[in-house]
């Protein structure tokens, strides 16, 4: 058998299966041997672990309490909701987070050079709030609010920004905490904490490396063991994926959604599924064959009689248009050039409709020579849409082409909204068409409603 032979049929599940065992046996020993190691391993650095990430926490909690005062004090100047300047003080005066956040770094000496950048952060945060005080002072005195917590009381606008109207007040609060100065000044505060959080990133790394020193060689070994163990999984998860789990669950879907399935997979599977696929196929054609038949004019290609009633009782009456069309003069050309041709000039009056009218829309022969037209989805203003569409239809037929006599239609329409049922809408199609007849044929009427 040649190689490219064995690719198609695919990989046998029983030889899949040893291996799965075997590679099993040989990835839980290595996981129990990596596991014990690496616990003694980092057993050793939990401590210091501890301790930096309770640093880190700290300084980003402060760069996170600057953060949620700018979001309230942003929401105060928009839209002047004192919830908003309730949850800024809240967090300045009572939550401290930023006073905890130098508090946690302090407790150690030696983290000077992340606390001297700390504490300008902090200094920062603090300056910046004069400057969100002051737009919070204008939206008090645009809003007429009197009710505010006392340190507003010493922010004194300027006589300037006393005068400003109330909108104005309000504008001038929101461009103040948004405007590319105050954003620099957050920057800065942010610069400050990346500092402190890379020195303690690097007193991170020096604490570290003594124990790291002795572990180094240990650690070669762990890292061997990680990676074998994790090939080892991939390897075994790729295989009984491709080979047996994503097979039988893309078939399970497929089958679900009536298509075939795909011929991947171990050979066992691919056999199965070349079989199912035949029956598959054989199955679908007959089925298209007998629902195609069984709902379409074997000539025209439009809906027959029963297509039509199964259609018409999913229609929504209030949205449709009905137009009931007949060839006018259709025994004089059956009598005049033969069934055949006549057969033909129906042929070309379905080709004409479907060019014209729309894939949404329903097109059924009733018998002979008279077709009806369903426009679903359109309300009753759209008269002269429709208008133009049979004047475009009788225009292709009135050519002569391929042999044929030119031809013309009479049409009958009529909307859902005026009739009781289908019936109803039927036949008042119908009495639309009958008066387009009489006024003269290659013309359209629309039904009127007497009443």
């Amino acid at each position: 058998m040649s190689l490219k032979q064995k690719r198609e049929e695919g990989i046998s599940l029983r030889t899949t299966q040893i291996l799965l065992v075997i590679g099993a046996v040989i990835i839980s020993c290595l996981m129990l041997f990596s596991t014990y190691h690496l616990s003694v391993s980092f057993r050793n650095l939990a401590d210091t672990s501890e301790e930096q990430i309770e640093m880190r926490k700290a300084a980003r909690e402060l760069m996170d309490a600057s953060d949620y005062l700018t979001e309230n004090v942003q929401r105060f100047t928009v839209n002047g909701d004192t919830r908003f300047m309730d949850k800024y003080f809240t967090e300045a005066f009572e939550s401290n987070r930023r006073e905890d956040a130098l508090s946690t770094m302090a407790r150690d000496a030696g983290k000077t050079d992340a606390l001297k950048h700390l504490q300008t952060a902090m200094d920062d945060s603090v300056k910046l709030m004069e400057t969100e005080y002051y737009a919070m002072r204008l939206v008090i005195e645009a809003k007429g609010y009197t009710d505010y917590p006392d340190v507003l009381k010493d922010t004194v606008l300027s006589d300037e920004d006393k005068a400003l109207s109330p909108g104005r007040k309000m504008r001038r609060a929101n461009e103040m905490v948004l405007s590319d100065e105050y954003y620099e000044q957050k920057e800065q505060i942010r610069e400050n904490m990346r500092a402190s959080l890379d020195d303690l990133e690097r007193m991170a790394y020096d604490t570290d490396e003594e124990a790291l020193d002795s572990l180094r060689s240990e650690m070669t070994a762990v890292r061997v063991i990680i990676v074998i163990q994790i090939i080892g999984i991939l390897i075994l998860v790729l295989l009984t994926s491709r080979l047996g789990i994503d097979p039988v669950l893309n078939a399970v879907d497929r089958i679900k959604a009536d298509s075939p399935i795909p011929e991947v997979g171990a050979n066992e599977f691919r056999y199965l599924a070349r079989t199912y696929n035949k029956m598959y196929e054989a199955y679908k054609r007959s089925l298209e064959r007998l629902n195609f038949k069984a709902s379409h004019d074997e000539l025209t290609g439009a809906y027959n009689r029963s297509g039509y009633e199964l259609m018409v009782s999913g229609l929504d009456l209030n949205s449709t248009f009905m137009m009931l069309v007949d060839v006018d003069n259709f025994k004089d050309i059956n009598d005049t050039y033969g069934h055949e041709t006549g057969d033909k000039v129906l042929i070309r009056l379905v080709d004409a409709l479907k060019n014209n009218f729309r894939s949404d829309d329903y097109i059924c022969r009733m018998g002979g020579d008279e077709f009806a037209v369903f426009m679903v989805h359109v309300p009753e203003t759209q008269r002269q849409q429709i208008v133009q569409k049979i004047e475009a239809v009788n225009r292709t037929l009135g050519e002569s082409q391929d042999g044929l006599p030119p031809a013309s239609i009479s049409a009958g329409i009529a909307h859902g909204s005026s009739a009781a049922d289908i019936e109803d809408l039927y036949g008042k199609a119908d009495e639309a068409m009958y008066r387009a007849k009489h006024s003269g044929k290659h013309t359209y009427a629309f039904y009127e409603d007497k009443a």
